[in-house]
């Protein structure tokens, strides 16, 4: 069924705007009619992006405007085309929104298109409204549910689409939207954790760093120029902050353009496969960074492996989607060799352990999953463990790095102070 883009004035003589589907543009008129809208101009919404036949009251043909192309943009990205980078937290948010509802309303028995009717007609967001039109046009069609979720990657990654074919396999789609739901809100809920834990530390840097730049910049040049115009010899503390200050005053775009040049040269080696590998190689080696990003990522490996398992996804698709949440290229070439190796006709367990990336305790457990028949139980227990872990290191991180940061921020300040009352305290002592 065609979609319909209109505009117009409501009851009250507010101007009104929406989508809407119908199978012409008069069912369109005479739908908007029955909600008490006045339609002005009406256009159909076709995912070409071509040509959009738009007519007014007195029926006449009008030109395409500006906001009728950023539309245009705005339905293209709804669409389905990439625009590069990851999924916005915004954007998963909303996906988790979308899978429970959807959840909610199959379980009840509905059909998944009057389901997504309902979710379609309940969404004011015109962003949304669109995707989600385009996804029920699509299974009402024929297509299978994933396959219309995969038509729009910049919303549903693999690790979602997997889990709804496996649901469609299975015939426990409710099921699986609902973990997955869960499982989405769950990540966030961390990342907000972390994110929250960081905040402090960062916030207190940059509020150093503006207080030192301040001095260094404003106060500093002004002092020392009235101890030079004394005569006295200044001390060499003093010197070297005059030197700084001068430098920082006046060539103060040198270090733009070199933190700029060094960003652009690092982007480049971190492009490629040789320079990423080594890079997240070195990042693990860290010792306490190093140690909150390798249980960062076995929380999410083995929660991600859990769900998917459970989910009734295989086990070699199951580490294939599992290397896109891993954010580290050294463990995700260790999943890719495993995944080999279980093709090959391994266990999971025995590459795990050999890899030297995994810690040993994480092979033992999953070598007892195995045997049990229940590795998606032991997974979870794992990413839960591994996700308490992640919580403590974080705390243990931020307790060591706020005295770091008050005693190299002491010891700028303090440096300053002392180079300040150096020469006034000679000064004094002359007279």
């Amino acid at each position: 069924m065609p979609v319909y883009e209109w505009k117009g004035f409501d009851s009250k003589g507010k101007k009104a705007s929406g989508v809407i589907d119908a199978d012409s543009p008069r069912d369109a008129r005479s739908k908007c009619k029955l909600q008490h809208m006045l339609v002005t101009e009406i256009s159909e919404i076709r995912s070409g992006g071509r040509k959009k036949a738009k007519r007014s009251l007195r029926g006449k043909a009008r030109p395409e405007n500006k906001s009728l192309a950023k539309f245009r943009k705005r339905l293209d990205a709804a669409r389905g085309r990439k625009e590069g980078g990851n999924r916005s937290k915004g954007r998963t948010d909303e996906v988790a929104t979308f899978t429970r509802q959807l959840a909610t309303l199959t379980r009840a028995g509905i059909p998944i298109t009057e389901a997504l009717r309902a979710i379609i007609e309940q969404t004011e967001n015109k962003r949304l409204n669109i995707l989600y039109r385009d996804i029920r046009e699509r299974i009402a069609q024929g297509t299978p549910t994933a396959d219309a979720l995969a038509a729009h990657p910049d919303y549903f990654d693999p690790l979602n689409v997997s889990m709804v074919r496996a649901g469609e396999a299975s015939g426990h789609l409710d099921q699986v939207l609902l973990r997955m739901s869960n499982f989405m809100q769950e990540q966030a809920k961390v990342r907000n954790k972390v994110q929250a834990a960081m905040m402090y530390p960062v916030v207190m840097l940059c509020v150093g760093l503006l207080v030192v730049g301040l001095l260094i910049g404003i106060v500093v040049p002004k002092i020392t120029v009235m101890l030079e115009q004394q005569g006295s010899e200044l001390p060499l503390p003093t010197q070297i902050l005059q030197s700084t200050s001068d430098f920082l005053v006046g060539y103060w775009w040198v270090l733009v353009v070199v933190m700029v040049f060094s960003l652009l040269i690092f982007n480049l080696y971190y492009s490629s496969d040789k320079g990423r590998l080594k890079v997240d190689t070195m990042l693990l080696n860290m010792p306490v960074f190093g140690d909150l990003l390798k249980k960062q990522a076995i929380a999410r490996f083995a929660q991600t492996f859990a769900t998917l398992l459970s989910s009734g996804v295989p086990v070699v698709r199951c580490l294939e989607v599992n290397r896109t949440v891993l954010g580290n290229r050294l463990m995700e070439k260790t999943i890719d060799e495993v995944r080999q190796k279980i093709i090959e006709g391994a266990d999971i367990a025995g590459p795990i352990k050999a890899s030297g990336v995994f810690p040993p305790l994480l092979g033992y457990m999953i070598a007892v999953g195995e045997q049990s028949g229940e590795l998606d139980t032991m997974m979870q227990q794992i990413g839960d463990s591994y996700q308490e872990e992640v919580s403590i290191a974080t705390q243990k991180m931020t307790s060591l790095i706020e005295p770091i940061l008050i005693l190299v921020l002491a010891v700028m300040v303090g440096f300053i102070i002392l180079a300040i009352l150096w020469p006034v305290l000679q000064m004094t002592q002359n007279f």
